[in-house]
């Protein structure tokens, strides 16, 4: 029985008509004399704005104000892939059935369980004047573009309102509320009918997400300058590269999320910052004791009965006919926040931060710090909840941050699962101020390191000590990419821009070195009379003989790959009974049948789908891009690029993976991973190298829509240009919004 009903309604149109042409005349006239004001404003705000596009499509957009280089920011990014901004806003509103159907119906729940429009509304009226002119401009730009650019038909958002920008506001993939929120409990909670719930990732083994920082201090480069270098793992085209300036300071270089009006991963001529995603424990779950009385629902709350809110949420979706439809569900919240699903019979209600103005402010803010405390105060708005910073500046300091906000809890409950919610000592005790941060400075050994991994590890012997802090500071432990990471950063002395892009590409797949030995022994004890023993003997050389590095050519490095899926894939639900991670299943508790029945899994394949085990992993792993959907295609048939990259998985720095099977191919598609590549070095002229997966553009007519894909696969960044020389030499073109 479920806690709740749901129904269907058709939603029509009403068309309602004046009772006479009188009447209706002024009210048409007052309306189109507002458009007419519109446009006549974005075209003002127009020639404040200049878009330089170099040789790459990379744009370099300049304003008079940081206003009007928001508005060249957002008018750029539509140029570049409009689709992908509106799908940004679509999802984070909780409105992606209208586009793609009832199967979106409960992601969209999940997100309207916390996004109101009208609350979003409150809180953009009562932001900072500043801040309200930027979101003022963030829609202006949408929709200058969509007024010069009538051939462009939006699937949902036919006029973006400055409040918007506050449903988006912090840049993460996913954000809080995704990881925070399971999808399908929470259909099973509130759901009738669990055929339309889209599937997700197994969490043990999907494609890892996250990313690389590294900061290499004075004391250990060439110049004497501290070196950044930024290295997000995001999906393939998740971000848009620009450059961002203003006569009032801003002049930030780097990836920003789409539909966002700041720099999320990149740098200023001073100061640069990289976010990897971090483990600490910022959402909780907790178990409601719910009672029935007269009628109505409460929860117990230490001695008292509180009445559970109740909120009528409406999900419009798009049926199969074309129709829109309607299904509402009423949904139930305690102080904490909704209730998501259920749990050993108790409803279990979920907190996460919920601070999209503060949040906003210090996503843009910090894009103009111009030294380390400018940068920490930003730091102080403890909203950035999904991350850990890497830092570096121009003064030679290096920094991180591990995490920014941070619930302060009673430590005698385990909050890795759901506490007891009648019990008033489990609620959050406020917030940790930075101050009581893991975090380091000036670290002696002249480097920083973060792979998503632990922060026990970032600066070698200098890193925090795991005992200083409680378990929810953080809620991993050490990744084969950490160890990858410490091993080129640890003994090395002179990096420059070259080299830290050479240590970033590095090819060791660390994650082998621990992984193949207990193969090996599976197949020393294998007995004669096992037929096995034959077929596997080359394999078991190749990879004996093997260095453990990817390499396009490398046939090792595809038994391994293959042998490595398949015995994870394989384990997953044994892992998930020992309760226990994927990676310690296959180090420590898998059989030895296990592990040489995936690797004649990986045998059979390789032979089955190329001809003969010994094919090279190049080609296997492969670029391609030749769909400008969200969601890739990809084709056998059509051209694509050798790749000598690996998982993330299996350690490599130069992440390139897929996070979901290619179905009807049989070569490995990248999806995601090394999205955007910088390396910074900061002196008293900044220089810098770069690369964007394929191309700027998604329009597959645009010479900027692969264009960097050769360049891409090569591992060998191009330069940025950072300065109006250099921005001018290498121009492509130059022009106003609107003009194009």
């Amino acid at each position: 029985m479920k806690h709740l009903s749901i129904y269907f309604v058709v939603v029509a149109a009403v068309l309602i008509a004046a009772c006479s042409p009188d009447h209706q005349a002024p009210a048409v006239k007052q309306s189109v004399d507002k458009k007419s004001e519109e446009i006549s404003r974005w075209q003002a705000i127009a020639q404040h704005v200049t878009i330089t596009r170099d040789n790459w499509g990379v744009p370099h957009i300049k304003g008079k104000t940081d206003a009007d280089a928001v508005f060249g920011m957002l008018y750029a990014q539509a140029e570049d892939d409009f689709n992908r901004i509106e799908r940004n806003y679509i999802n984070a509103m909780g409105r992606l059935a209208e586009d793609l159907g009832e199967d979106e119906i409960y992601r969209d729940l999940r997100m309207k369980l916390f996004i109101q429009p009208e609350k979003i509304k409150q809180q953009y009226e009562s932001s900072p004047e500043w801040l309200k002119k930027l979101m003022v401009a963030f829609a202006d730009g949408l929709n200058y573009y969509l007024y010069t650019h009538p051939d462009v038909k939006p699937k949902v958002i036919t006029r973006f309102e400055p409040w918007m920008a506050l449903t988006f506001s912090e840049g993460s993939i996913g954000g809080d509320i995704e990881r925070g929120v399971n999808l399908t409990s929470l259909a099973e909670f509130y759901g009738d009918d669990m055929a339309n719930v889209p599937s997700e990732a197994d969490p043990l083994t999907k494609e890892p997400g996250g990313s690389n920082g590294f900061a290499i201090a004075p004391s250990r480069t060439k110049n004497g300058n501290a070196l950044l270098l930024v290295n997000p793992h995001t999906s393939f085209y998740f971000r848009h590269e620009a450059h961002v300036q203003s006569e009032e300071g801003l002049n930030a270089y780097g990836a920003s999320t789409w539909g966002q009006f700041f720099i999320y991963q990149g740098f200023n001529e001073r100061v640069g910052w990289m976010h990897t995603s971090t483990y600490v424990d910022v959402i909780d779950e907790y178990a409601e004791t719910v009672i029935e009385k007269d009628g109505e629902l409460y929860y117990q709350y230490g001695n008292e009965q509180r009445k559970l809110e109740t909120r009528l949420i409406e999900l419009p979706y798009k049926a199969k006919d074309g129709t829109l439809q309607q299904k509402q569900v009423t949904a139930y919240f305690t102080h904490r926040g909704p209730i998501v699903r259920s749990h050993s019979g108790k409803w279990v209600s979920v907190r996460l931060m919920e601070e999209p103005v503060k949040a906003l402010i210090q996503s843009y803010t910090r894009t103009k710090a111009q030294n380390y405390d400018e940068f920490y105060s930003a730091m102080k708005g403890l909203t950035n909840s999904s991350n850990n910073t890497v830092y570096a500046d121009a003064d030679g300091t290096i920094a991180y941050f591990h995490g920014n906000f941070v619930p302060r809890r009673d430590t005698a409950f385990d909050f890795t699962q759901p506490v007891d919610g009648s019990n008033p000592a489990t609620d959050w005790q406020g917030i940790h101020p930075l101050e009581e941060h893991i975090h380091i400075k000036n670290p002696g050994n002249g480097w920083i390191q973060n792979t998503n991994n632990w922060p026990y590890s970032a600066a070698a012997e200098f890193s925090p000590k795991k005992s200083d802090y409680p378990a929810y500071y953080s809620g991993t432990t050490e990744n084969y990419r950490g160890i990858h990471a410490i091993n080129v950063l640890k003994d090395k002395t002179d990096f420059d821009v070259d080299s830290l892009i050479d240590a970033a590409y590095d090819s060791h797949l660390t994650g082998f070195d621990v992984l193949l030995p207990p193969l090996f022994e599976a197949f020393d004890n294998l007995p004669n009379s096992d037929p096995r023993k034959a077929t596997l003997k080359e394999p078991i050389a190749a990879l004996r003989g093997w260095d453990n590095r990817s390499g396009i050519e490398s046939i090792p490095t595809s038994v391994a790959v293959f042998w490595g899926m398949d015995l994870m894939m394989s384990a997953r639900q044994k892992a998930r009974d020992a309760d226990v991670s994927i990676y310690t299943y296959m180090e420590t508790i898998a059989s030895n049948e296990e592990r040489i029945a995936s690797l004649e899994a990986a045998f059979n394949k390789l032979t089955n789908d190329f001809g003969t085990w010994q094919t090279p992993w190049g080609e296997i792993n492969r670029f391609q891009r030749i769909s400008p959907d969200i969601r890739q295609r990809f084709d056998d048939n059509a051209p694509s690029l050798p790749v000598g990259f690996a998982s993330g998985r299996w350690g490599a720095l130069a992440a390139y993976g897929q996070n979901y099977g290619q179905g009807e191919t049989k070569r490995i598609y990248g999806t995601r991973g090394n999205s955007f590549v910088a390396a910074v070095e900061f002196g008293e002229k900044l220089k810098a190298k770069a690369i964007t997966a394929g191309g700027l553009s998604n329009n597959p007519n645009s010479q900027h829509y692969n264009d960097q894909a050769e360049v891409y696969v090569s591992g060998k960044l191009r330069d940025v240009y950072f300065y109006a020389d250099d921005i001018a030499a290498n121009a492509e073109e130059t022009y106003r919004p609107g003009q194009r």
